[in-house]
C-alpha cells in the first residue's frame, strides 16, 4: 500500500505515515507556472528530499506528464482539436526531448546523493516501442527499475509485450477509463463513463495484470480506484501487485484486505468481471465483502 503524492511537501507530509512508500510522485508542480524549465539541480534537490523522507523504501517517480490540460509556457506547441488525444506525457520527447533528458539526469543524481533507488515510469505509453524507448533513455541516465503508466488502451491490450521491456508497470485508471470509454475526465456529466466499474476498464485492468503474472513483473494501480476499499479487493483478486492512493484512504483499504484471504478477493473479483454493467459490479463485488467490513465502512446502505 502506497502513497499518491503531488509535490515534496506532500511527499515528505506521506513519509511520516503508515505507508510502504509512494506508488506516484507526481513532478509535474516542478515545470508548471514556470516561464523556464527547472534545472537539473533544482529537480535532483527535490527528488532527493522526497527520497530521503522514505529512507529507502519504495518511491515510485512519474516522468512529466504535461500538456493537454497542463501546457507548458516554455514548450512551443500547435494548437490541438483534442489536446488530451495529442502531445502530452511521453509524447513530448517528440517536441522537447531535453526535458524529459534533463530530469532522468536528476533523478539519478538525486539516486547517488541519498543511495535510494528509486523507480521511475513515463506517462502515456501507448506502444512496446515507446516502453522500450523509455527504458533505454533511463538506463542511459542511470536509473535501474523502469516501467511505464498503462492509461491508454493500446498499452493494455499489449501489456505482455510492453512488459518484455520494462520492469513493471502502473495502471492509472482515471486516464484508462477516459481513454477506454472515449470519455473527456474533464465533462462532469459523463461521469457513469468514467466509473471505474465498467466493464471494459475492468477487462483492461485484468488483462494487465495477467500479463504482469505471466511476466513475473510488479502491476500497481496509482489511479482514485485504488483508494476504493471494494475495488481494492477486487484489483487484488486480480494480481494486482501494489495499490497507490491519498495516505488518507489507506487504514480503510489495508482494513479490508486484511479481513480477506486471495481466494475471497479472487471470488469477488469474478464476480465484479462477470457483470453486465458497472452499477452491477460493484453490487456484485460488495455482496461478498466481508460482513464486518461492510459494517465498518458502510458498505451496506452502498
Amino acid at each position: 500500500l502506497l502513497a499518491n503524492v503531488g509535490d515534496v511537501a506532500s511527499g515528505v507530509s506521506a513519509a511520516a505515515t503508515a505507508v510502504e512508500g509512494v506508488g506516484l510522485l507526481r513532478t509535474e508542480v516542478l515545470f508548471l507556472d514556470r516561464r523556464s524549465a527547472p534545472t537539473l539541480e533544482e529537480q535532483a534537490a527535490a527528488y532527493a528530499e522526497v527520497l530521503r523522507a522514505f529512507g529507502g523504501r519504495k518511491v515510485v517517480v512519474r516522468t512529466l506528464d504535461a500538456g493537454a490540460d497542463k501546457p507548458l509556457a516554455f514548450v512551443p506547441h500547435e494548437a490541438e482539436e483534442n489536446p488530451a488525444l495529442g502531445v502530452r506525457g511521453y509524447r513530448l520527447v517528440r517536441t522537447a526531448p531535453e526535458l524529459l533528458d534533463t530530469q532522468l539526469a536528476a533523478l539519478a543524481e538525486a539516486a547517488r546523493r541519498t543511495g535510494a533507488e528509486p523507480w521511475v515510469m513515463a506517462p502515456m505509453i501507448a506502444t512496446p516501442a515507446e516502453a522500450a524507448q523509455f527504458r533505454e533513455r533511463a538506463r542511459a541516465a542511470g536509473l535501474t527499475t523502469v516501467g511505464v503508466m498503462v492509461e491508454v488502451p493500446s498499452a493494455a491490450l499489449q501489456a505482455a509485450e510492453v512488459l518484455a521491456e520494462v520492469d513493471f508497470v502502473s495502471l492509472g485508471t482515471n486516464d484508462l477509463a477516459q481513454y477506454t470509454m472515449a470519455t473527456d475526465r474533464l465533462r462532469g456529466s459523463l461521469d457513469d463513463l468514467l466509473d471505474p466499474w465498467q466493464p471494459a476498464v475492468l477487462a483492461l485492468v485484468a488483462r494487465t495484470a495477467a500479463a504482469g503474472a505471466a511476466a513475473g513483473r510488479p502491476v500497481g494501480v496509482c489511479g482514485e480506484s485504488a483508494a476504493d476499499p471494494v475495488m481494492a479487493l477486487v484489483l487484488a483478486g486480480l494480481g494486482v501487485t501494489s495499490l497507490s492512493m491519498a495516505p488518507s484512504a489507506v487504514p480503510a483499504v489495508r482494513f479490508a484486505l486484511r479481513r480477506h484471504t486471495r481466494a475471497a478477493t479472487e471470488e469477488i473479483a469474478r464476480a465484479a468481471t462477470s457483470a453486465p454493467d458497472a452499477g452491477r459490479a460493484r453490487a456484485a463485488a460488495t455482496a461478498l465483502v466481508a460482513p464486518d467490513v461492510r459494517e465498518v465502512l458502510g458498505l451496506d446502505g452502498a
